[in-house]
């Protein structure tokens, strides 16, 4: 109805590389595979979010009218504006003029919530949804279960609050429904979930399996992994289930299959170095440490983290530049890792295979000098001509430091870290 506004094991989780979409993003979808929603849009100025408004009391007089910061972090309600010191990112208000004056006081303020951090997150939009007279909240999602190897649903009678909590106090309370991933839900499933969720009548548990078979449907061509709503039946229309609530994340390795999806990208909530990694075709993940890393391979740069950790650091970055380590890659590579402040040392670990290590040395040191490195550098090299391509560094003249093995690399990397 309204178009959207412009290492160690430990590690591993960390790494994983996905789009988040907004809420609204995520409704939108949704809906357009038969799921029922809010009536409601995104609005990126007081007057678009007003304008929503209005259409909507034109639709439904009298009804509320609710205010939701669009931020890919949790804790909305409970969380704080930075600059404005509004209390609550989620507000149900009653006019337009009201929903105008929190909307001005929400965009392009920064929100903290106890997902975000103390530098909270910018909110570029909001989101202005019709109201719904909430009586139940349910818990559902459909995700990939690896150790089953199939599709599944998980439900729990206990919507509105943190899922993982819910796990951990009461498992009980959880379901898990694996589907037949030819066949998708099957009545036998909705009866199931339906008799966990308490559902009171025939309607509500007919208006499930319809919703079920919808998100399945969104799950099934969207590559959605997971997907999670909150449902509630309106007491003006006791047989009626919403999805008021919804985080959609795709796999990065979905986006040649989901063009449409990943154009909804909101870059502007991206981390900008793993945006710019990741249109110069290098595999980056920003982490929280000093030492800057630069590998070829993923198994090598996991190798490389759990090294440094070992010798009493932590790497700041997971970053592959892939097999064909060019000049230009290189460059670029150092180009970001010198944007974050925190890295006070970078440490190149770079086994030559099908790229020569003397061709990857004179990349190294062409890279150094064009970019101007002003941290200290530490190069393990092995493989395929890694004489030469040692020798081609010491001759450099520049500050590069060698390390004669990745435990020795590591080791000086992290001291380096330590001093700079």
């Amino acid at each position: 109805m309204f178009p959207p506004p412009r290492s160690l094991p430990l590690l591993l989780p960390r790494l994983c590389r996905s789009l988040h979409l907004p809420e609204h993003a995520s409704l939108a979808l949704l809906s357009s595979f038969g799921a029922s929603t809010q009536r409601g849009a995104p609005a990126a100025t007081k007057g678009e979010a007003g304008d929503v408004a209005r259409g909507l009391l034109e639709r439904s007089p009298g009804c509320d009218l609710v205010v939701k910061a669009q931020i890919l972090a949790g804790g909305r309600g409970k969380g704080e504006f930075m600059s404005s010191g509004l209390q609550g990112g989620v507000h149900v208000l009653r006019t337009a003029c009201e929903v105008e004056k929190f909307a001005a006081r929400m965009i392009g303020d920064r929100l903290v919530t106890a997902q975000t951090g103390p530098e909270g997150a910018l909110v570029p939009a909001v989101l202005v949804n019709e109201g719904v007279d909430i009586v139940e909240e349910y818990y559902l999602a459909i995700l990939m279960d690896r150790g089953l190897e199939a599709p599944c649903i998980v439900c729990s009678p206990r919507g509105g609050v943190n899922i993982e909590e819910v796990a951990a106090s009461s498992p009980g309370d959880i379901l898990t429904v694996p589907l037949d991933v030819h066949a998708g839900p099957t009545d036998e499933d909705v009866f199931l979930v339906s008799r966990k969720l308490g559902l009171p009548t025939p309607a509500l548990r007919l208006q499930l399996r319809e919703q079920i078979r919808s998100l399945y449907r969104a799950f099934s061509a969207l590559d959605i992994n997971p997907l999670a709503l909150c449902a509630s039946p309106s007491s003006s229309s006791p047989t009626t289930l919403v999805c008021v609530d919804a985080k959609l994340d795709f796999d990065d390795n979905a986006a040649f299959r989901q063009a449409r999806v990943f154009s909804l990208r909101d870059e502007g909530a991206a981390n900008p170095r793993e945006l710019r990694a990741g249109k110069a075709g290098l595999s980056y993940v920003q982490l929280g440490g000093g030492v800057g890393c630069m590998v070829n391979g993923a198994g090598l740069a996991m190798a490389t983290m759990d090294m440094i950790e070992m010798s009493g650091g932590e790497a700041a970055n997971f970053l592959d530049v892939g097999g064909g380590a060019s000049k230009e890659a290189v460059v670029e590579a150092f180009k970001i890792l010198t944007s974050d402040p925190k890295v006070r040392a970078i440490l190149v670990n770079i086994f030559g295979g099908i790229m020569k290590c003397d061709v990857i040395a004179a990349g190294l040191v062409a890279a150094h000098r064009e970019v101007g490195l002003e941290v200290p550098l530490v190069v393990r090299l092995e493989g395929t001509n890694v004489e030469e391509g040692r020798a081609i560094l010491s001759g450099s003249g520049l500050p590069i430091i060698a390390g004669t093995d990745l435990d020795d690399a590591s080791a000086k990397a992290v001291a380096a870290a330590a001093a700079a």
